[in-house]
C-alpha cells in the first residue's frame, strides 16, 4: 500500500513538471514505473506513453485557448513524428532488443536532455543573434526531426519536448510560448501511435495506468497554476540536475 501511495505521489510530480516547465513528464514516468512500481521496462514505456500523452493533451488545452497552438506547424510535424513513434515501438519488439538495452538508451537520453535543460539559459544568446524572427521555415529539417524524435519516443518512451521545442523555435519560427503549446499537441498524437505499437508486446496493468494518469493530470493542472508564482527557468535548471542524477543512476544499475 505504501509503495502505491508513493508511486501516485510521484505521478503527481510527473504532471507538475509538465505543467511548470512544459516537459520532463516521460523522463520521470519510466523510472517511477520501473524502480518504484516494479514494472518491466517495455510495460513501463507503453504505460508512460498513455500517461504523458493524456497529460500533454490536458496541458495543451489552456495553450489552445490562449492561441498558443500553431495548427499548421503541428499538422506538418505530427504525421512524421507519429510514424517515427510507431516504428520505434516496433523496433523495441526485435528479439535482440532487451529491456536492459532500452533502459541504457533511456538513461543516455536522460543525460542528454538534462544537459539541454541545464544550458537552457543560452536561449538569450540565440535571440540576440537574431534567430527568433527570421521566419526561415526549413520544412525538410522539421520533417526529419519529427521522424527522429518519433523513433526516440517509441523506442524509449521519451516525449521529446526538449528536442521538439528548439526546432519549432529555430526552424519553424515560432515564439517560445507557441512552440510549447504546439509541442504538447504533437506529443499527444505521437504518444497514441507509440502506445498502439506496444499493445501486442506487453501485458498492461490498466487500473494502475488509469490511476497514474489521473494523478498526473491533477499534477499538471496544479503546475499550470503555480507558474504564476514560480520562476520556471530556475526550476528547469534544478530539474535538469535531478534528471542528470537519475540518468547516471540507471546507467550504473545496468
Amino acid at each position: 500500500m505504501m509503495i502505491w501511495i508513493i508511486g501516485h505521489f510521484l505521478a503527481i510530480c510527473i504532471g507538475l513538471s509538465l505543467g511548470l516547465i512544459g516537459g520532463g513528464g516521460s523522463i520521470l514516468a519510466v523510472p517511477i514505473l520501473v524502480y518504484v512500481m516494479g514494472l518491466g521496462a517495455k510495460t513501463a514505456i507503453a504505460m508512460s506513453l498513455v500517461i504523458v500523452g493524456t497529460v500533454s493533451f490536458i496541458g495543451a488545452i489552456p495553450h489552445w485557448l490562449e492561441g498558443n497552438v500553431n495548427g499548421r506547424v503541428a499538422a506538418i510535424f505530427a504525421p512524421t513524428a507519429m510514424l517515427g513513434t510507431y516504428l520505434g515501438a516496433q523496433m523495441a519488439g526485435f528479439p535482440f532488443i532487451t529491456e536492459t538495452i532500452q533502459l541504457i538508451c533511456f538513461a543516455i537520453v536522460m543525460v542528454l536532455a538534462s544537459l539541454m535543460m541545464i544550458g537552457q539559459g543560452r536561449q538569450k544568446i540565440k535571440e540576440k543573434q537574431g534567430f527568433k524572427h527570421k521566419n526561415q521555415h526549413n520544412w525538410s529539417f522539421i520533417f526529419l526531426e519529427g521522424l527522429g524524435v518519433g523513433v526516440l519516443t517509441g523506442f524509449v518512451g521519451v516525449g521529446g519536448g526538449f528536442a521538439i521545442i528548439p526546432v519549432l523555435v529555430l526552424l519553424g519560427g515560432l515564439p517560445m510560448k507557441e512552440a510549447i503549446g504546439t509541442s504538447l499537441i504533437i506529443i499527444t498524437f505521437k504518444s497514441i501511435t507509440g502506445f498502439l505499437g506496444y499493445l501486442s508486446q506487453v501485458n498492461l496493468d490498466w487500473i494502475l495506468m488509469i490511476s497514474f494518469t489521473i494523478a498526473a493530470s491533477l499534477g499538471t493542472i496544479s503546475g499550470a497554476y503555480f507558474t504564476r508564482f514560480i520562476e520556471t527557468k530556475k526550476l528547469q535548471k534544478a530539474f535538469g540536475y535531478f534528471v542528470f542524477a537519475v540518468g547516471i543512476f540507471i546507467l550504473v544499475q545496468h
